[in-house]
């Protein structure tokens, strides 16, 4: 499995809360989820997206943005309607004392006008484990996409087809906003260029790609470099120095930050013995497994994995 799939199977959008909200200004909306994700896409009119540390983001027809949580936010048709009457939505199905469940919210339209100037498509993703953290960690605290205004018609006439289907509604709206999100990341990493995480950018390269594919596909084998060298048909040194350029780090640092990320994830997601942990990223034995996480992450595995819990 590749990097981005494998980080994205830990974030999905089961169950998730999907609204699609039609707004006469002024409005405000406060996102209180405290999701991992949460995408807002605009279909018509537009607003201002107001984060926890006071930055400021428009988005307009066309726009899709990600924001990476789990801190509340707001979208607002402009900042100053905070300060003059409006009418204010929250979005907080994911909490606690949620008056509201993600099938109630599913696919619904609402709003203060059915034919108000702004219309969006709201969806706010769950996450299991810890795998999507990684994931996370490559984003900045919120992106933007803008979509072809085609592609903007479209998921409008997908929402309110599932709102007029009770039967597997939700499952639709579900799985549109999966196939979003993977979309809407994979266009963001490819105009992020040097920003983009430094696996993204090792697989946009034509010669670090197929060994960092094979090293993927297979992290239980013991790689070296002169192996992840032989993968990419190149010669050891030039793919050590290749590698360093492009990725900011020599490969089997890289190989041991990624064997530790997926360690953590074994420890807090699954009872696996720590013997098998080691086995599947690649150490030969328990031992030294878990002196290399003891020295990475400043505790024992066993202690990791108590703490998690």
């Amino acid at each position: 499995m590749d990097p981005l799939s494998s980080l994205l199977s830990g974030i999905r959008a089961e169950g998730s809360v999907v609204s699609h909200a039609v707004l006469e200004a002024p409005w405000t909306i406060r996102f209180a989820d405290g999701a991992p994700l949460t995408m807002v896409s605009v279909l018509r009119g537009g607003g201002t997206l107001l984060l926890p540390d006071g930055t400021e983001q428009a988005v307009g027809v066309g726009d899709t943005a990600i924001v990476r949580g789990p801190d509340p936010f707001h979208l607002a048709d402009r900042p100053t309607s905070f300060n003059r009457p409006h009418v204010e939505y929250e979005i907080a199905c994911f909490t606690a004392d949620a008056a509201c469940t993600a099938q109630e919210l599913g696919g619904i339209r609402w709003g203060n006008d059915p034919d108000g100037a702004t219309a969006l498509i709201v969806g706010a993703y769950r996450a299991s484990g810890r795998r999507h953290e990684r994931l996370l960690r490559g984003l900045p605290p919120v992106l933007v996409i803008n979509e072809d205004t085609e592609v903007c018609a479209w998921l409008e006439t997908a929402a309110a087809d599932a709102a007029l289907r009770s039967a597997g509604s939700q499952a639709l709206m579900d799985r549109l906003l999966d196939w979003a999100l993977v979309c809407t990341l994979r266009t963001w990493f490819e105009q992020a260029s040097s920003d983009a995480p430094d696996w993204y950018r090792g697989l946009a390269d034509p010669m670090l790609a197929p060994a960092l594919q094979a090293f993927h596909a297979r992290p239980s084998e013991r790689w070296t470099v002169a192996a992840l060298a032989a993968e990419s048909g190149v010669s050891r040194a030039l793919f050590a120095k290749r590698f360093t350029e492009v990725m900011g780090r020599p490969p089997l640092t890289y190989l041991t930050e990624c064997r530790m990320d997926e360690a953590e994830t074994l420890l807090s997601d699954t009872d696996l013995a720590i013997a098998q942990i080691a086995k599947s990223v690649g150490y030969a034995d328990a031992f030294g497994f878990s002196a290399a996480f003891k020295r990475h992450r400043g505790l024992s595995p066993s202690a990791f994995r108590a703490a998690a819990a």
